[in-house]
């Protein structure tokens, strides 16, 4: 035939009935000897309703509020590029509104794409780029009781976790029951079972990481939590501690619980990586049948199509895979130390979320309103690998989209701060000043000035906000002890220059490595992501 079912959908017609229903127009037409397919178009302008207009990009931006308050000439310059960020995205016909969160940075320069402490309301679609290549990006805690000191525990945490480029080798890899469920005849995840099974137990590097911490919570905080709806969770809690913390005097009242903490932060590796691509892949393709010139990185999936509802799918089982991923390091790691978890719990922030029939997309934006249960989500907040990790129950506040911080943030990228740093003096100087009195290990070997408290803004700064604007209740505080991070493993592959190599190699190695950096540009990487690998 001279037009098919794509063609169709191509021109703009929904997928239904109506499309069997146009191809036996189609087959009379040809019957009476029309060839061309501009004819046959033509025709079927006549005989049908003609298909929807394009959408395209608002002139004005919908609303976006802000939960944030900037201090200092840098911060006010990032924000100033945050809020063009925003502006732009929010012109997409399908964004509701918006959020910013006290954590936002700008995030590259491609056009339309969502900052880093950006959250949307998307109504039936999903926008690949909104949650960025590295999906569900998450925080996950186990309490336990201390079975040594610190630096013992950190010991058996670096041989229970992975940080690095690439995956696992084959001789290495850690099995959990999430890589047998079949899934991977979903075209979003087929052929990526080898990438899910050597990423488990794997954190990659950026900002991912592994801490150990110490909690205190006094009958007020774990009444808190009780009146929240975490009976369960408390009565756990209120089992175990300390043993000498648990005592009670006779004319006293209870004695504080003290437990020790392991939270990990990473996000879904390679699989994720190539799940994002595929999608926004699709999402092109779609936004190109049914938009007029929308910018790539607000490309969408409607949730009615089939690829829609196919890449959602695919985005729960990333979700739980990373889930998965979490509590097979922290079981590797209370095997190692002969410990039991008193209670777990964890929250993403890099991901997209249904409310009915929206879908909340945040970048480095934590949930924080209720559960099905109607309990206030519980998450984590980190700031920065030598200031407290933040526990809080949600305060479900409309005006930001009902989301919190999922960190502290930059106020420039990696580069400009090194930059900022001019030599290894200076630079050591400010590692050495910044993690003084906690205990961290770099696991690829070199320092990463850019994983530091210097890179970050201010942490008592962004607590602050996270009350003055009403976003989560602070519950507790998880107090460093120490953490591993990935380190500075040096350039990657592409950028080194070996001495084997000749001049026309070298000249490869490096449009390659420009190509890989103009695509980071386009998806939004751009040097600021938050949670990147």
């Amino acid at each position: 035939m001279i037009l098919n079912g794509d063609d169709l959908i191509e021109a703009g017609y929904e997928r239904g009935p109506v499309i069997g229903e146009m191809l036996a127009k189609v087959a009379e037409y040809e019957a009476r000897g029309i060839s061309e397919k501009k004819y046959a178009l033509k025709l079927l302008k006549r005989d049908f309703k003609a298909p929807p207009p394009k959408m395209a990009m608002r002139e004005k931006a919908v609303k976006f509020t802000e939960a944030i308050a900037p201090q200092g000439k840098e911060e006010k310059l990032n924000v100033a590029k945050v809020r063009r960020q925003m502006g732009e995205l929010l012109k997409s016909p399908i964004i509701q509104r918006g959020a910013v969160m006290p954590d936002a940075c700008p995030a590259g320069s491609a056009s339309a794409v969502i900052p880093v402490g950006g959250a949307i309301a998307v109504e039936n679609a999903i926008i690949p780029s909104a949650h960025s290549a590295d999906i569900c990006c998450s925080m996950y805690a186990t309490f336990y009781e201390a079975r040594s000191e610190a630096k013992n525990e950190i010991n058996a945490l670096a041989t229970a976790t992975r940080f690095g480029p690439g995956g696992r080798h084959f001789d290495d890899l850690v099995h959990h029951r999430v890589l047998e469920e079949e899934v991977w005849e979903n075209r979003f995840l087929k052929g990526l079972e080898e990438r899910a099974r050597i990423h488990m137990a794997d954190q990659g590097d950026g900002n991912h990481f592994a801490y150990i911490g110490e909690v205190t919570l006094t009958e007020g905080q774990l009444g808190k939590l009780r009146a929240a709806g975490y009976n369960k969770m408390v009565d756990e809690l209120d089992r175990v501690g300390r043993r000498d913390a648990t005592v009670t005097a006779c004319d006293g009242p209870p004695q504080p619980r003290v437990y020790r903490v392991l939270v990990t932060h990473h996000g879904s590796r390679g699989l994720g990586a190539h799940l994002y691509k595929r999608g926004q892949t699709a999402a092109l393709k779609h936004t190109a049948r049914v938009g007029d010139r929308i910018p790539k990185a607000a490309a969408w999936l409607h949730m009615r199509s089939d690829e829609g509802r196919l890449y959602w799918e695919a985005l729960q089982y990333v979700s739980r895979w990373t889930r998965a991923n979490h509590e097979a390091i922290h079981a590797r790691f209370l095997e190692r130390i002969g410990g039991v978890a008193v209670t777990q719990f964890g929250n993403e922030h890099n991901f997209v979320w249904q409310r009915g029939d929206v879908f909340l997309h945040g970048k480095g934006a934590t949930p924080a309103w209720k559960d099905g249960e109607g309990r206030p989500l519980l998450g984590l907040i980190p700031l920065n690998m030598a200031a407290p990790i933040l526990m809080v129950l949600g305060a479900d506040n409309e005006e930001f989209l009902s989301f919190a911080p999922h960190g502290a943030g930059r106020n420039m990228s990696r580069t400009a701060l090194k930059r900022s740093y001019p030599n290894a003096e200076s630079r050591m100087l400010a590692i050495e000043e910044g993690t003084r009195g906690i205990d961290v290990r770099w696991y690829c070997g070199g320092s990463d000035l850019s994983e530091t408290p210097v890179a970050y803004k201010n942490a008592e700064q962004v607590t602050a906000q996270i009350a003055q604007f009403g976003l989560a209740e602070v519950v507790a505080e998880i107090q460093p002890l120490g953490c591993i991070m990935a380190g500075d493993s040096g350039p990657p592959p592409w950028m080194r220059k070996e001495e084997l190599l000749s001049p026309k190699q070298l000249r490869q190695i490096e449009h390659r490595a420009e190509r890989r950096r103009t695509r980071q540009d386009l998806r939004g990487d751009g040097g600021w992501v938050m949670g990147d690998g």
